[in-house]
Parts: structure tokens; C-alpha cells; sequence
């Protein structure tokens, strides 16, 4: 048995006697260049052949006989080789319609040597094959036998149809081939001609009315003329009616005359004077009927407010938030004399002396302000800083050479009992209390111990990185608890992410009075990496619908456009809406860019770049802040950072472009930049059991339906393979095929563009063209196999089902 397969296996190897050329070949470089310069050259040459025919083909037509013979000269352009082709092609082929050909075969040459598809190509050879036959049986209807025209070919079709079906059947004929012609290469349809007519009915309106404006004056003219006859005409038959009445009682009768010639010509003057003197009388300009309509309705019921539904809404309390017994600075001379000395003897070891210094005492650091003597270069001081930290016994010395803004050096020296920065000292401060600002964030104390209240819409957008424990977590904290003691639920709505799962739980409690989430998701706070993926998309679907709505309302950010809404200037009916603000703050983002990467990275630098405008506001916070985590498309987008303590410097320019945060104490000390100066900052502090009673309170109010909703999101992931009823396809599954296979690129994306659709209906139909076989299953990233190589094809696939 075994020797049997042996000689199977062997017997199966044997190659064929005849094997099939590989017509798959691929030309080099040089070789397309080659051909396809022939080809080009080759479809040139028959264009001239053809030309020159119509001036010397009755002459060559004696020599075509006499080919071979060297002696023999043909007057053709291209010799006898250009009239035996011109004879064969325009004589005895298709006619005048062959210079077609000439322009398909330049077009091959320019296809190779471009490089391009030969799909279209093909498209091309057919629809110019048939266009050539057409047009040959079309002047062969009005030639004869042996004229150029039609060529024989287009004759004799036309002999042989006319023959069978007559010349009405035949003319019949070639209007159905220039409809299919139309219907399939040009995509026109009936609405096309409609649409055509509808337009010249119009033009020719517009034209008959303009001639009408344009004649309106001429015949002005001719009325006020002919009147101004008539007046004349009347006068002259009143002053000859006058005369002969006053004729038998008036002794002088040419008086009356004069006296009426007089009156006549006063008139006449005072005609002229009037028309001289035109008084212009001022209109006041008209209000627009939608101003009056908005202005009656904010009369009526006043102007809209977007609270009113949780109008009994209460803001949380004071009372909520914890009061610590060591708040306040406390002012310890003896350091500060001891820190002075030691500063002072330091500098002097090496020579540097000091004109005058000044403390200002914050609740963790005390700023030295030294201004040193004249001629002692800045940058000496600067290199002293570890000389100055190991004299000071501190950790985190930070040294500011010069201050902006003043003519001193900066010494930050940590204090050795530091003071606490709470949450209710920043949010009952007036600075918090009277602000004005669209989203306030007051993220705690600075040096000076003045509150720092800084707009979240002005920044436009926030990073924030630390390390482990420095106090990252709690300064979110600090954030969403500032915009939810200042802004009503109606007016901001937060996207949570939060990777580590237990950071931003205790927020669950405010669902449907702050957050907003996609539907038919049982949670608000997004844990899971494929769903933070498509609430970012979605959050790009929610900025580019609300761009929508600002181009229709005339406004250039979101609050042009509710200060419209709340005036009843936009009609809802119309799709307007009050824009309450969305921020999106995410925990842990090296943890989104490490398992999702550029998913993740490509729709938030999106945002980043566009959202501000609208009122989508980001604010990532990350606990690694190295270059592929926190890339240059993110920090270009960001231009507001937060800095808690990092280990190395290296970390530090990562995230402010500048040294000092690897300086800091850590415990919520802080260093805030918006593109300028860098100001140090101590945290507010907010403890876990606060939020949780902030969160209570909110809680058990009354609150909306449910969570604030975004567009739904449907990745290409979700294509399926399952079979979908023909009679559900979409009314757009003919023309959404036809573009797949016409661009041979098989994505949502691109039947967008080119149908302006929303993405759910455009994944929707990649799921029918996926059912149909017209394109193939989801690959990732990548865009989706065709399976349809062109529209015949195509016909042919749909015709078949």
C-alpha cells in the first residue's frame, strides 16, 4: 500500500505538457515607459492618418492596389501606411466616428504610463466601442454606399435594419441606444429632464419680466407725454369756450384772452418749480416678522428657560462641605528669619550679595523675593538651587530668575507645617461666588493665598498629569465639584471615563441631573475601552450636529447661539435646541492610548481642535506623562496644563514644556499653565465622604427622564454577514453599490461624503452591500474588500437576485 501511494503522489507531481502563460505579468518602470509612450504615440498617428484623409483620400484611393510597390507614393500625411489605415478604418470601417479610436488607443498609452486601473480603462474601451458603432449607424442613415459618412459598416447595418423594420423602426432604434447610453454611462434620469425644463421655464420668467421692468419706464414716458397733451389740448378748448361766452356782454374782448394766455403760463411755471424742489419723505426702516414674532412671544411668556423644568432645583450647600480647624495662615517668625539667614549666607559664600529681600507666605510655601546686587548675573543664582535646598534642609526648592512681571528673583521654600486648602474656603470665596464665567473651576489657593478661579470655556481644553498619589484624582475632584456648586443641571452635562473603575463611581448618584451617556447603555460612567471609543465618536457626531445648528442659526459659538434660543428668535420645529455645555473628563488616559492608540487619540485631538465653539470641553488627566502618551497633536490642542509632582525633569518639560514640576512637595501643591507664566498653586482639598453628601443632595431631587443622550455610534465592527431582506434595503442600496464599486473602496466613511449621510445610516448600508456580496466582511481598520469588479457586473449581480 504504501509503495501504491508513493507512485500516486509522484504521478500527481508530473507537470502538464502545455502550461499557460501568467497573463498577471507586471511592467518595470522603464517598461511602462516604453509602451506606453508607443501606445500614446501609436493612437497620435492614427489621428493624423485620419485627418489627412479627408484632403487626400480620393487621391490615394488609385495606389491602395499597388501597396507593396516601393515606386508608388501615397499623398496621405503618413504615406501609404496612413491611407491604407484611413481607407480601412473611415472607408471600409465606421466612418468620420473611428477618430474615436485614435483617442481610445492615446488613452491605453496614458493609463500604462500613469499607472492607473485598467478597470476603467476597460469601462472606457467598451462605452467608446459602442458610441463608434452608434454614431456610424447614424450617419450611414443619411449616407451612401461609398461615402466616408457612416463608412460601409455604418451602410450596410443601416441597409440591413431598414430592410426588416423600416426607416421609422430605425430611427426608433437609435433614439433607445442614446437613452441607454444616457441612463447607464451618465446616470441621467427623468428628473434630470425635469429638473432641465423647471430651470429654462424659470430662465425664460425671469427673461419675459426683465424685458418688462425694462420697457415700464418707456411707457411711463408715453402716458405722462400723452397727459401732458390732453392738459394742453383741454386748456386751449376752456380759454376758446371762454371767449365765446364773454364775446356779447364784453366790450374788449381780447382781455379775457390775455388774462387767460397769463394763468396758463403761471401754471406751467409753477409746474416747473415743483418739479424742481422734490421733497423726500423718510420711511423708519420696517422690524422683520420674525423679530416681532420673538419679540411678541418674549412679551407673552418671557423669554425661554432652559431650568424650568427642574425649576425647584437647589443648588448644594455650604454646609456639605467639611470646615478644618487648621485653615489660615499662620505666620511663624522664626522661620521665616531662620530661612532668610540661610539663604543670605549661602549667596554670600559664593559671592553674591543681596540688595533687599521680602516673604510672602502661602498656606504650603513661603516666596522669598530677593533682588540681588548690581552686575550679578542672573543665571549664578539659578545654578544655586541644590546649594540652597541642602542649606535650607527643604525638599523642593524652586527658584524663579526673574519673576515675571517684577525686577526680583523668586525662592519657593515649602513651609514645615503646611496648612490645608479646603474645598469650602475656595467655592465661599467671593472671587468663586460673584464670577461671571461661563464654567468657573476653582482649583484653590495660590503664594498669595488669593483664591484662583480660572473659565473652563476659556482655555478651551485641560491636561492635567502627576504621579501616582500626588494628588491628581482629587483635583478632578475639585473640578467637577466647582461646576456642579455654580451651574444649574440643565446647563452642563459631564462624559465620565474612567478606566480604574472606582475613581469616579460615587458621581453614578447624579445621572440624570448631570451626565450624559450613548443609549441603551446601562451606566453613564464609561469603564470598558471600546465603549470610550464610541462615546468620542459620538462626541463628534454631538460637535458636528451642533456646528450644523450654528451655521443655521447665523451664530459663531454657543453662546451667541442660546442667547438667540433664549429669545425665541429659533424655532424648535426647525431643529433647535438649548445647548447645555458637555465636558469630558477622563481619568487615566495612558490607558486609553495604550490599548486603543490612535482610536482613541485621532477623535479627541478632533474635539481638541473644533469642539471649543460649541461648547465641548476636555479635561485628561494621565499619571505617565511621556511622549507617546501625551503626543504633540495632544499638547498642541491643550494649551492648559496642570502639573502635580513627577520624578524626573524629563516629565516635567513633557508636560510644561518647562522645568519645575519635579520641584514640587507634592500633596496637591500644583503648577498651572495657559501658554505664559507658570503659577504655583495649592490644591483644594476634597475628601471622598464630601462628594459623597454632594451627590446625596443632588440625588434626591427631582431629575430629568433619564441622562442627558448623545448620538448613537455604530463602529464597522458591528458589519455582519447576516442575510438581510431585499424589500428592507435602503432606498439609497442602488447608488450607495454603484459608489463602492465605482471607487472600488468598500467604507461608511466614503458613502458620507458622497450621500451626506449620518454614520448609522451609512454603516447600515455597508451591512446590505455586505448581505448582497457586493462588498466583503469587516477587516479591522482597513477599508472593505470589493467584491464587484464594475457596474456591468454589478447589473448583473442585481438582476440575478
Amino acid at each position: 500500500m504504501a509503495k501504491k501511494k508513493t507512485k500516486t503522489k509522484t504521478k500527481a507531481k508530473k507537470e502538464p505538457r502545455f502550461k499557460a502563460p501568467n497573463l498577471n505579468f507586471k511592467l518595470t518602470n522603464q517598461q511602462r515607459l516604453v509602451y506606453g509612450s508607443l501606445i500614446a504615440m501609436l493612437g497620435l498617428l492614427l489621428f493624423i492618418a485620419f485627418l489627412s484623409f479627408f484632403f487626400t483620400g480620393k487621391a490615394d484611393q488609385s495606389i491602395l492596389s499597388e501597396f507593396t510597390t516601393k515606386e508608388v507614393e501615397a499623398e496621405n500625411w503618413l504615406s501609404k501606411t496612413g491611407a491604407w489605415l484611413s481607407d480601412f478604418f473611415i472607408q471600409r470601417g465606421f466612418g468620420v466616428s473611428s477618430f474615436i479610436f485614435s483617442g481610445l488607443v492615446s488613452l491605453s498609452g496614458i493609463y500604462i504610463l500613469l499607472k492607473l486601473k485598467l478597470e476603467k480603462l476597460r469601462r472606457h474601451w467598451f462605452w467608446g466601442t459602442s458610441i463608434v458603432i452608434w454614431f456610424s449607424i447614424l450617419f450611414g442613415f443619411f449616407s451612401y454606399k461609398n461615402d466616408f459618412l457612416g463608412g460601409t459598416i455604418g451602410f450596410e447595418i443601416n441597409d440591413f435594419l431598414q430592410a426588416y423594420i423600416g426607416k421609422t423602426g430605425t430611427i426608433l432604434l437609435l433614439l433607445f441606444g442614446l437613452i441607454t447610453y444616457l441612463a447607464i454611462r451618465l446616470k441621467v434620469t427623468v428628473e434630470t429632464f425635469q429638473r432641465l425644463f423647471h430651470k429654462a421655464k424659470k430662465e425664460i420668467s425671469e427673461d419675459i419680466d426683465n424685458i418688462k421692468e425694462d420697457l415700464k419706464p418707456l411707457d411711463n414716458d408715453l402716458t405722462a407725454e400723452a397727459e401732458e397733451i390732453k392738459k394742453a389740448h383741454q386748456i386751449s378748448l376752456d380759454e376758446e369756450k371762454q371767449v365765446v361766452e364773454d364775446k356779447p356782454k364784453s366790450e374788449a374782448p381780447a382781455k379775457p384772452k390775455e388774462t387767460k394766455v397769463s394763468e396758463s403760463f403761471e401754471v406751467e411755471v409753477a409746474k416747473e418749480e415743483d418739479h424742481l424742489e422734490i421733497e423726500v419723505e423718510k420711511t423708519e426702516e420696517e422690524i422683520s416678522e420674525t423679530d416681532n414674532l420673538a419679540n411678541k412671544l418674549v412679551e407673552d411668556y418671557g423669554a425661554f428657560d432652559p431650568t424650568l423644568e427642574l425649576g425647584n432645583y437647589k443648588f448644594p450647600t455650604l454646609d456639605l462641605l467639611k470646615k478644618y480647624d487648621s485653615e489660615g495662615i499662620t505666620i511663624n517668625q522664626e522661620e521665616l528669619e531662620e530661612n532668610k539667614n540661610r539663604i543670605v549666607d549661602t549667596l554670600n559664600n559664593y559671592k553674591i550679595g543681596i540688595a533687599s529681600i521680602k516673604a510672602t507666605i502661602g498656606p504650603t510655601v513661603t516666596l522669598y523675593e530677593i533682588v540681588p546686587d548690581a552686575g550679578v548675573r542672573i543665571s549664578k543664582i539659578k545654578n544655586l538651587e541644590d546649594d540652597i535646598a541642602l542649606s535650607l534642609s527643604a525638599l523642593g526648592i524652586r527658584i524663579i530668575a526673574p519673576i515675571p512681571g517684577k525686577g526680583t528673583i523668586g525662592i519657593e521654600v515649602p513651609n514645615k507645617n503646611s496648612t490645608i486648602v479646603s474645598m469650602r474656603s475656595v467655592i465661599a470665596s467671593q472671587k468663586f461666588q460673584k464670577s461671571e464665567m461661563q464654567l468657573p473651576i476653582a482649583f484653590g489657593k495660590t503664594i498669595s493665598n488669593e483664591t484662583f478661579v480660572v473659565d473652563l470655556a476659556k482655555m478651551p481644553h485641560m491636561l492635567m498629569a502627576g504621579a501616582t498619589g500626588q494628588g491628581k484624582s482629587v483635583g478632578l475632584n475639585a473640578v467637577l465639584t466647582s461646576l456642579l456648586y455654580k451651574k444649574h443641571p440643565a446647563e452642563v452635562k459631564f462624559v465620565l471615563v474612567d478606566p480604574k473603575k472606582v475613581e469616579l463611581t460615587l458621581f453614578n448618584k447624579i445621572e440624570r441631573h448631570y451626565l450624559a451617556k450613548l443609549p441603551d447603555e446601562a451606566e453613564a460612567i464609561i469603564t470598558d475601552n471600546t465603549k470610550v471609543i464610541h462615546t468620542l465618536n459620538s462626541l463628534c457626531i454631538e460637535m458636528d450636529n451642533r456646528y450644523e445648528m450654528l451655521k443655521n442659526a447665523l451664530c459663531r459659538n454657543i453662546v451667541e447661539y442660546n442667547t438667540k434660543f433664549k429669545a425665541r428668535k429659533l424655532n424648535p420645529n426647525d431643529g433647535h435646541a438649548y445647548l447645555p455645555y458637555i465636558v469630558l473628563v477622563v481619568d487615566e488616559f495612558a490607558d486609553l492610548i495604550m490599548t486603543a492608540g490612535k482610536e482613541v487619540e485621532t477623535p479627541v485631538a478632533r474635539l481638541a481642535q473644533l469642539a471649543r465653539a460649541i461648547g465641548i470641553h476636555l479635561i485628561i488627566a494621565t499619571q505617565r506623562p511621556s511622549v507617546n502618551v501625551i503626543t504633540g497633536i495632544i499638547k498642541a490642542n491643550f494649551p492648559a496644563r496642570i502639573a502635580f509632582r513627577v520624578t524626573s525633569k524629563i516629565d516635567s518639560r513633557t508636560i510644561l514644556d518647562g522645568a519645575g514640576a519635579d520641584q514640587l512637595i507634592g500633596r496637591g501643591d500644583m503648577l498651572y499653565t495657559q501658554g505664559n507664566e507658570m503659577i504655583r498653586i495649592q490644591c483644594a482639598f476634597v475628601d471622598t465622604p464630601e462628594v459623597e453628601r454632594i451627590v446625596d443632595f443632588i440625588g434626591a431631587q427631582k431629575a430629568y427622564p433619564e441622562a442627558h443622550l448623545l448620538p448613537e455610534y455604530v463602529g464597522e465592527e458591528s458589519g455582519t454577514s447576516i442575510d438581510i431582506d431585499i424589500n428592507d434595503r435602503d432606498k439609497l442600496f442602488r447608488e450607495a453599490a454603484e459608489i463602492i464599486v465605482t471607487s472600488q473602496q468598500g467604507s461608511a466613511s466614503l458613502l458620507q461624503r458622497k450621500l451626506k449621510l449620518g454614520y448609522n445610516r451609512a454603516g447600515r448600508l455597508i451591512d446590505q452591500l455586505e448581505a448582497a456580496g457586493i462588498v466583503g466582511g469587516f477587516e479591522g481598520s482597513k477599508a472593505r474588500q470589493v467584491l464587484v469588479p464594475d457596474l456591468v457586473a454589478l447589473d448583473q449581480l442585481l438582476e440575478n437576485e
